[in-house]
């Protein structure tokens, strides 16, 4: 059977990008305008956006793009290092990812804007990431990770997860040992099961694959949310007047796919889980079930909050510089989202 954890990163394995040729760059749009109304004909979004793009595609919404005149050439990217590595080398115009790329990508010297936000309705009963135990190991609280060999890898969301974690518990680095290992494939799994580290952030949907591999192998929750779900782009990408229009249109198709998927269950786990991922039938609607409900929140106000605490925290615990980070979303597609979501909006933090 084809495991979770080898099918969830396919698209963060694959860093292949289709041939864009020469673009004409459209007029420079400032960004404190107002995002244009119209997509001229012929525009290209190059999205990293592979579960979306499954989504849109089942949803038939694809056609509001086609019929804009909007081309979208899709790349089977997603996460913070290949989509950085895609930016730098112009390859690639927006990305999903969580929330921490955008701050790996300021600190890196790649300016972006996060165009989308969306979070879990019960981010704590549906979370992204649990604590796998190596099998043997005693953790059943966050306090007996003191002492504890925990993956680590600083500029992943794990690496993040990790360090609020620590927070939540009231260690620091000091009381554990960070093992530098970055999450790629099944590499935490992997570590875990060999128990070369005794915690590792593995996979919500990987963990009863997981404990059913290794005899002995637990898990626990983290207590904390980290549903934060965004879209990021080049700042060149939103300062085209041209692509800043197809991202308008584009923002609120993917807002009318996200809240589609909560209703459609079963088209998505066939059209991306199955078809896409290669998950059989059960396993897929297994994932779908576990990852809950999305929404669209009337204000980023909370995410920008919750991502300044991040921000503030790794650069605290990571050596970085102090980082604003409402320098990095651009507030303009707030609206957007909220209009293209209507009622469906959720305020708050969805807890």
């Amino acid at each position: 059977m084809i495991t979770f954890w080898r099918t969830a990163t396919v698209a963060m394995l694959a860093l292949t990008v289709a041939a864009c040729g020469t673009e004409e760059a459209g007029a420079t749009l400032e960004l404190s305008a107002a995002l244009p109304e119209k997509v001229p004909s012929g525009t290209t979004l190059r999205l990293g956006d592979p579960q979306l793009q499954a989504v849109i595609g089942a949803a038939g919404l694809d056609k509001e793009l086609t019929d804009a005149g909007l081309k979208v050439e899709w790349a089977n990217i997603s996460g913070g290092p290949q989509s950085i590595q895609a930016f730098r080398a112009d390859k690639l115009d927006c990305s999903a990812v969580a929330d921490i790329p955008s701050l790996f990508a300021a600190w890196t010297g790649t300016s972006t804007k996060i165009v989308f936000q969306s979070v879990t309705v019960d981010p704590l009963n549906h979370p992204v990431y649990k604590l796998g135990v190596a099998p043997g190991v005693a953790v059943s609280s966050l306090a007996d990770l003191r002492g504890k060999k925990i993956a680590y890898s600083a500029g992943q969301a794990q690496g993040a997860l990790v360090l609020r974690v620590l927070q939540l518990a009231g260690l620091s680095q000091k009381d554990v040992q960070l093992v530098e290992l970055t999450s790629t494939g099944d590499s935490y799994v992997t570590a875990l099961g060999s128990k070369s580290v005794d915690v590792a952030p593995i996979g919500a949907q990987n963990v009863k694959i997981y404990e059913a591999k290794y005899p002995g192998a637990t898990s626990i929750g983290t207590g904390i949310r980290d549903d934060a779900s965004t879209l990021y782009c080049l700042t060149s990408a939103v300062e085209d007047a041209d692509k800043a229009a197809a991202l308008k249109l584009y923002v609120g198709v993917r807002t009318k796919a996200l809240l589609w998927a909560n209703d459609h269950p079963a088209e998505v786990a066939k059209a991306y889980y199955e078809d896409t991922q290669g998950l059989n039938e059960a396993d897929a609607k297994a994932v779908v079930e576990i990852t809950g409900d999305k929404a669209v929140p009337a204000t980023w106000d909370a995410a920008i909050v919750r991502l300044q605490e991040t921000a503030d925290l790794l650069a605290k615990e990571q050596n970085h510089e102090k980082l604003d980070v409402n320098t990095l979303v651009d507030r303009r597609f707030e609206k957007v989202q909220a209009e293209a979501a209507g009622s469906q909006v959720v305020t708050g933090d969805a807890a």
